[in-house]
């Protein structure tokens, strides 16, 4: 009896633990998304509609640019959950491939520069640097946060989220307020990158058992990282491309009201960000993945009809939050941007159920909805049109994914206890 006793208080004992760190992690999460928006909504605010529109492509970029600092948390958290008394040697693996992909990412960014200027339209070639500056520090950050999430390291995890976001706003808001422009907006983003990597490497400064770094699985990591940095950049493009589009098609002033009402997309977004998390191991196991997809995707839906709802009705409360006055011009379009926000949470939730059942072919599906929206979108010649036919691509996207999905699941059951 006592033994059952004991063990019954080390369950529990072990519930409370991970409510606590998983309470934490959710608060800091949510802290990050909107210190990051609240960047944006700050940009909008100081630099106006033409300078303003600048800093949100290049924003964009940088959550494309992301997709290997995802790519890398992925693969680091996956290793060592599945081989935990194995953490020295795989913690050494990733972070040396961490920093050969850091590298190498801010490497090509730097070749990339001229494009990324002339593509984005930037007033000069010092954002586009800055970006190539910023991509190390964004990509060390991913290996860190695997090898914390791996090891169930909440609490350090949590800070490391906690310091994403908040000096972005801080420092993007000092920098702007001493000179208004697209330059100073990225180095103040740039500068703030370097918060977190301290962080992760505060949290991980204890020594490991050395030896040299295991090179034969080496390149099995760089693979992984590869598939599932492959399949989320997809998913990033498609949902980033259409800022690019806007600036290539519309004058800056309405490219500018776009990206204002693209903050509200992101937002609603990222809203239900801690239920993909939540979501993601019981989409990776079989006999869960199929109700633990309707259920999440319930969840999603629900936030974004709430969002969406609230957008339309409390209008002039959402333009607060989007740019002020100066955005009026899209006050009335805002509900169709969080409808847009919606469908882009529920496709981010089906890339990461392909991800957790390894199912690399529906990369494809979403690569030719970018060339869709690619070739659609260009011919659009007002923002009512180009906002539409994203929207229309996104939900058509969304029906395929979610029926392929839903196909593929019909014969998870739940093991039998």
């Amino acid at each position: 009896m006592s033994s059952a006793t004991d063990e019954h208080r080390t369950d529990a004992s072990r519930v409370r633990r991970l409510l606590r760190g998983s309470g934490l992690l959710a608060i800091c999460v949510l802290v990050m998304n909107v210190s990051t928006y609240g960047f944006q909504i700050v940009a909008a605010h100081l630099l106006g509609p033409e300078e303003y529109g600048g800093v949100a492509s290049l924003m964009s970029l940088l959550l494309v640019i992301g997709v290997f600092q995802l790519g890398l948390q992925a693969t680091a958290a996956r290793r060592i959950s599945a081989a935990p008394h194995e953490v020295g040697p795989i913690e050494r693996l990733v972070i040396a491939a961490t920093y050969r992909t850091a590298v190498g990412l801010g490497a090509l960014m730097l070749l990339l520069s001229p494009v990324v200027w002339h593509v984005l339209r930037l007033d000069s070639i010092l954002p586009a640097l800055l970006v190539a500056v910023a991509a190390v520090p964004l990509t060390v950050m991913g290996g860190q946060a695997g090898v914390l999430q791996g090891e169930r390291r909440w609490g350090a995890l949590a800070v490391l989220y906690l310091s994403v976001g908040v000096p972005r706003v801080v420092l993007g808001a000092l920098f702007m307020v001493i000179s208004p422009t697209e330059s100073s907006a990225m180095l103040g983003v740039t500068v703030a990158l370097f918060a977190p990597v301290l962080v992760g490497w505060w949290a991980l400064r204890r020594d490991r058992a050395t030896g040299p770094i295991p090179t034969g699985g080496f390149r099995s990591v760089l693979v992984e990282i590869a598939h599932g940095s492959v399949t989320l950049l997809a998913f990033f493009v498609l949902s980033n491309a259409d800022i690019v589009i806007a600036r290539n098609v519309l004058d800056a002033h309405n490219a500018g009201l776009y990206a204002a009402g693209l903050i509200l997309t992101k937002a609603v977004m990222f809203l239900p960000q801690f239920v993909v998390v939540v979501a993601f191991p019981a989409m990776s196991t079989a006999g869960e993945r199929r109700r633990a997809l309707l259920t999440s995707m319930s969840a999603v839906l629900g936030l974004g009809l709430l969002s969406t709802v609230c957008a339309w009705l409390l209008s002039p409360v959402a333009m607060i939050f989007v740019g002020g006055d100066e955005y009026a011009g899209v006050e009335d379009r805002l509900w169709v941007f969080a409808v847009l926000g919606t469908a882009l949470a529920m496709l981010q939730l089906l890339v990461y159920s392909v991800l957790g059942r390894q199912s690399r072919r529906s990369a494809y599906l979403i690569w030719a909805a970018v060339v869709a929206m690619v070739a659609w979108g260009s011919t659009a010649d007002t923002l009512d049109t180009l906002v539409h036919r994203v929207v229309a691509i996104d939900l058509a996207l969304l029906v395929v994914l979610l029926g392929l999905s839903l196909y593929r699941l019909r014969d998870d059951v739940p093991a039998q206890r």
